[in-house]
This record gives structure tokens, C-alpha cells and sequence, in this order.
């Protein structure tokens, strides 16, 4: 029996520091810290990207793009994205929609969320109410309520296609 549709889930999580730009969902957004990583850490993207591929047992964004790499370092997260993008489509999948969350105490986001529901959804060639974008604080608990870190979570629902 074949599956006309597959969920994944994501996660990702990236230390905050000085001297680094804050970027999730493709969206610069103004703060005195930004996410440390090989790329540009937007942990929103990679969160996404680890549900596309983790609906299809393809592995994880790090098999892809490793941090070992030097011709991912400080690469565009959205650049990657469509690349991911471009897997599932080969593969006969279409994203049915997208759920996640950003976890940070610190900025607010509300003010950025619409930009990056946006951006996701015009890389990923979708429509902006197939992207659901949500952000939350964690209640000054853990590495992001202590402003150590932001996280993402995300779920994806694909959809075998025509």
C-alpha cells in the first residue's frame, strides 16, 4: 500500500552571541545577538527543513549540508531550503502544509512573523496560509529562557503528488 501523505517534525536550536546577525525565517531582525553556526544558524529554516526531510526518511539537514564543509559557511538557510525543497518535489511529494514555533524570550517577533510566513512560503512555491509561523517564550526556563539560545519546531504534512 502506498502513502498518499507523510508528516515530519523538526527541531533545531543555536546559542546566541555577540557579533552575529539574528535570522530566522529568511528575515534579519533587529538584536544585539545573533545565532552561532556553520551557516547562518536561521533555526527557523532548519527546523522546516529536518520535517521535509524526516517525512521522507532522508535523513537530517547536517547529511546535506554538513558543518564540516567550508562551502556551507555562513551560507543563506533559504538557499538551502529550496534545495530541500527541490529533493522532496523529485521525489513525487508536495508540501501539504507547515506548522512551526520559535522559541526566544528575546526580541519579540510578532512584529516579523508575517515577513517570514512570506519568505518561507514564496521559496518554497506555496501559498502564505500553507506556512504557519508562531513564536513563544519559554517562560525564563531552559537555554532559551535564559536567552542562551533560540529554538524552532516544525511539522510538515506532504502530499504525494498528481
Amino acid at each position: 500500500m502506498t502513502m498518499n501523505i507523510r508528516i515530519g517534525n523538526g527541531y533545531d536550536i543555536h546559542r546566541l552571541v555577540s557579533d552575529r546577525p539574528l535570522i530566522l525565517g529568511g528575515v534579519h531582525i533587529p538584536h544585539e545577538l545573533g545565532l552561532l553556526g556553520h551557516s547562518d544558524a536561521d533555526v527557523l529554516t532548519h527546523a522546516i527543513m529536518d520535517a521535509m526531510l524526516g517525512a521522507l526518511s532522508l535523513g537530517d539537514i547536517g547529511h546535506y549540508f554538513p558543518p564540516t564543509d567550508p562551502q556551507w559557511k555562513g551560507a543563506d538557510s533559504l538557499v538551502l531550503l529550496q534545495q530541500v525543497n527541490q529533493l522532496i518535489i523529485d521525489q513525487g511529494w508536495q508540501i501539504g502544509n507547515i506548522d512551526s514555533v520559535v522559541v526566544a524570550e528575546r526580541p519579540k517577533l510578532k512584529p516579523h512573523i508575517a515577513t517570514m510566513r512570506d519568505k518561507l512560503a514564496a521559496v518554497l512555491e506555496v501559498e502564505a496560509n500553507q506556512v504557519g509561523v508562531k513564536a513563544t517564550t519559554n517562560e525564563k526556563l531552559g537555554p532559551a529562557g535564559r536567552e542562551e539560545g533560540i529554538c524552532a519546531y516544525a511539522v510538515v504534512l506532504l502530499i504525494a503528488g498528481d
